[in-house]
């Protein structure tokens, strides 16, 4: 890989299929627009590659040409601009810009045709970001600037750790980041060919995949270390379910395999500062602010204005997999405590259907919202108790974060990212003041329903939930703290 000896931190390529505001289907994009962000306000030499779809190219300023790219064998010609992208009021971030209008001007999504189906194309589309990826990491790229380490996300990258295997000059170390595990990037055998891999990278210790080629597989076996976006959920994909058929390889790369929690947009979440509540208020001055916000709440919503009895909030995607439906069971148990519900979020028709029929029977103790909302949700977490979170699987989540940033302290599943950033309350946690929350293992809704007996019992200790609510608050879930865990990983991997 190439000398680091002119520069004192580590050069990073940043290759992302989307990133915040420019092109973003899911949280890779906002990861990719806050975390390259907060390592350059740590010094950090990170610059990002993005295919250049039509919102992309639109999106920039001052592009530049940097290179023509007319001579990539198995690929359609590509021009590399550059510009920078705004994170945030103070920093930017140099952005490398793959402009193909064969494989990226076209309407419809980043990954679906108007149709809502797979580009049927999609192979080359994100073997192309592979290769570039590839030949901006190796002594072969055009541009003076080459990094020390190339960061990969999920499996439109996945290529890249491969294309860099086989180069036979001086290249960086590959990070392969795992974000979702149930998008693997699965395409016919014929397109290893026609991709530009050697045939004996198609085979188990390969690119290799039940008989396909799996970008993702190829990121995972090829690159120099794997990151997830939790210490929980690096072990959970190591084994059934939750490895998605990859859990082998994944168990057999173990050591190789760093969980790192996602950030939050503390600007943007952080209740001394939201313009969307009523009372502002810090980890220093929440008592009478928490009260006012959840009357207000209480009256937005319907709900019988009372600050005696707990209000249980959630706010998700409606679905299977959040455990909405373990919720809809304890729903009407949870209020003979007697407490309060309200839940914001769309999803599963059917899901969506329940709810509503469940906030009919009890308008004063349930309330119900199908909507995405921002400036509910704010309001919600601020105004509310106690956070529902019974996720079946969550590799990280952001809202179990938000609440305790805001004094409100969660109900979560352990799995994954809940387990590890909500301190179940026990007697030992207490003691040593670390306690955020409450735990539930079996995913059933008797488990859940004794894990929301316990917080409410706290609830009604006041002294003991200021306690809960004052240690979730001065939890770090900055940015910062990410970016400072990958940067250990860049300097191990130099």
């Amino acid at each position: 890989m190439p000398s680091s000896s002119s520069h004192k931190s580590p050069r990073v390529l940043f290759v992302t299929p989307e990133v915040f505001p420019l092109c973003k289907t899911g949280g890779l994009g906002d990861v990719s627009a806050a975390l390259p962000g907060a390592l350059r306000e740590l010094k950090t030499d990170v610059r990002l590659l993005v295919p250049g779809y039509p919102s992309v190219l639109s999106g920039i300023k001052h592009k530049r040409k940097l290179a023509e790219c007319n001579l990539l064998p198995y690929f359609p010609p590509a021009t590399l601009f550059s510009s920078r992208l705004q994170v945030n009021e103070s920093v930017s971030v140099p952005l490398y810009v793959i402009h193909c209008p064969e494989l990226y001007q076209r309407p419809g999504g980043i990954y679906l045709d108007e149709d809502g189906k797979d580009w049927p194309d999609n192979a080359q589309r994100f073997g192309l970001l592979s290769k570039m990826g590839a030949l901006l990491a190796s002594d072969a790229s055009p541009l003076a600037w080459v990094p020390d380490i190339v960061h990969c996300n999920d499996w439109q990258s996945g290529l890249t750790p491969a294309y860099l295997h086989f180069h036979s000059g001086k290249k960086a170390a590959s990070l392969m980041a795992l974000h979702n595990l149930a998008f693997q990037g699965k395409f016919p055998s014929d397109q290893v060919a026609k991709l530009g891999l050697p045939a004996e990278s198609f085979s188990v210790e390969g690119v290799e995949y039940y008989g396909n080629l799996s970008f993702l597989k190829a990121g995972i076996y090829y690159a120099d270390h794997i990151s997830t976006v939790s210490p929980g959920y690096a072990r959970e994909i190591q084994h059934e379910p939750l490895g998605f058929g990859l859990q082998g390889l994944l168990a057999k790369r173990s050591d190789d395999i760093t969980g790192i929690i996602n950030g939050i947009d503390t600007a943007v979440w952080n209740p001394a500062t939201d313009p969307y509540i009523v009372k502002k208020y810090s980890s220093r001055t929440f008592l009478s602010a928490k009260k006012v916000n959840k009357l207000v709440l209480q009256r937005e919503m319907g709900l019988e204005e009372n600050g005696t009895i707990p209000l249980f909030a959630g706010i998700s995607r409606l679905s299977y997999q959040k455990g909405y439906d373990i919720l809809l069971q304890a729903a009407s148990a949870l209020t003979n405590f007697p407490a309060q519900l309200v839940l914001l979020g769309k999803g599963d028709p059917s899901l969506e259907e329940q709810l509503i029929l469940l906030a009919q029977t009890d308008p004063a103790r349930i309330a119900v919202r199908i909507d995405y909302d921002e400036a509910l949700s704010h309001r919600i977490t601020a105004g509310a108790d106690c956070f529902l979170m019974p996720s079946r699987f969550e590799p990280c989540g952001l809202n179990q974060m938000y609440s305790q940033h805001y004094g409100t302290p969660p109900v979560v599943h352990a799995t994954g990212g809940l387990m590890d950033t909500v301190v179940d309350l026990t007697p030992e946690t207490l003691a040593r003041k670390s306690a955020s929350g409450f735990h539930f293992h079996e995913m059933t809704t008797s488990a859940f329903m004794e894990a929301i007996g316990r917080a409410v019992n706290a609830y009604c200790d006041a002294g003991l939930w200021k306690k809960l609510q004052r240690s979730g608050m001065q939890k770090d879930f900055s940015w910062q703290a990410s970016a400072s865990a990958y940067q250990s990983i860049y300097s191990l991997l130099m």
